[in-house]
């Protein structure tokens, strides 16, 4: 029987996403327990590189914007980056570990209150990882679309990241009662599963396309609606000022403000990066789903591969915040040293606050106040 195939293998190994499970009884005829295969061992050895750069990169970010030149934030964007880069990390020190020492280990060792513990972390920290990226992208839509209301922003992205946090919590918490310790008595082998869960595969198929859908499909429904509506509206913007009917633009050749525009074009890509990391993965997830024989036909590696490209996602985000935010690239260089050898940190302030204006509202300037 293929290893993916059956209940007794983790469910970070399968090719469904990692909290679903297959919780059909395989048959122990001839089973023989899964091993820790080459491609195992590549997924493994891949997952703990990205678990290095995704720890120290979102660390850096959350330092930054907690304490160093990222505090020049504008009050509103704050809030917003802290919780990407918790979230970040949620998945960094949870999803990455979890799935590499599983994949080790093959079987579970950690007992059962661990295993419902973890399994709700994973997709606790799935869950926010996309929920925030939805409020980061509202919060563009209603920057662009009414930007003469920027003075409630700071409370009503408060608001949107509780409720972020909070369906998270409430959609991961069924992995708690779902998740158990299964054993196998014959080949002496016990898994953290969902077997016994659900009488009927019907059951189990549904509760997977309903997390398949709140961890992808409205996510991605939301930002695709957000940034379809900016755009209209830039495009709007645009052919008015052809038609001359636009007399209030900041300058002669902006329809929005450079800095506002700067930071709507990283948010894009950083909901871009989540699109593509995870589209492949999920989409084999389906095809699991309803054909479970896809393992017969699919190399084992592709399985894993999908699953750490995915996890790339994480390392995403605090490059792109890097690459559009000069106060991240001073902080780093700072922290490497080379605010000693190069310049001063006075000298850094000055580089940082020369290029804020132009280079993005994520500096808090008062040209780019929103």
């Amino acid at each position: 029987m293929p290893k993916n195939g059956s209940l007794l293998v983790p469910p970070s190994s399968s090719v469904a996403p990692p909290p679903l499970n297959i919780s059909q009884t395989p048959p122990f005829t001839n089973w023989e327990p899964p091993t820790f295969t080459r491609a195992a061992q590549f997924r493994v050895g891949a997952t703990f590189v990205l678990f290095l750069f995704a720890a120290c990169s979102n660390l850096a970010l959350l330092v930054s914007v907690w304490w160093g030149r990222g505090r020049r934030l504008s009050s509103h964007l704050r809030p917003l980056m802290l919780s990407l880069a918790s979230a970040d990390l949620m998945m960094t020190f949870v999803v990455m570990p979890l799935d590499a020492v599983w994949n080790v280990t093959v079987q579970w060792y950690g007992g059962n209150a661990l295993c419902k513990l973890l399994c709700f972390l994973k997709l606790f920290a799935m869950h926010a990882s996309a929920f925030i990226l939805v409020v980061i992208s509202l919060d563009r839509q209603h920057a662009i679309l009414h930007p003469l209301d920027a003075l409630s922003a700071h409370h009503r992205n408060r608001c949107m990241l509780l409720l972020a946090w909070t369906f998270s919590l409430l959609l991961a918490s069924p992995q708690l009662f779902i998740f158990r310790t299964t054993r196998v008595d014959p080949v002496d082998f016990t898994q953290c599963a969902s077997h016994g869960s659900f009488s009927h595969h019907w059951q189990e198929t549904a509760y997977n396309m309903f997390h398949f859908i709140t961890l992808y499909v409205i996510p991605l429904l939301m930002m695709s609606c957000c940034y379809g509506r900016i755009l209209l509206h830039i495009n709007q913007q645009h052919l008015q000022d052809k038609a001359g009917e636009s007399h209030l633009r900041r300058s002669g050749t902006d329809i929005i403000p450079k800095a506002r525009m700067k930071t709507l074009k990283m948010t894009v890509v950083i909901v871009l990066s989540f699109v593509v990391c995870w589209t492949p993965y999920y989409l084999l997830g389906i095809w699991y789903w309803f054909q479970p024989d896809i393992l017969r036909i699919t190399p084992e590696y592709v399985h894993h591969a999908l699953f750490v490209f995915g996890n790339l996602n994480t390392c995403c985000d605090p490059v792109i915040y890097g690459f559009y935010t000069p106060s991240f690239r001073a902080d780093l260089a700072a922290c490497c040293g080379r605010s000693r050898s190069h310049t001063s940190p006075r000298s850094l302030d000055r580089l940082s606050a020369r290029q804020g204006p132009h280079s993005g509202e994520l500096e808090q300037q008062p040209a780019a106040a929103d």
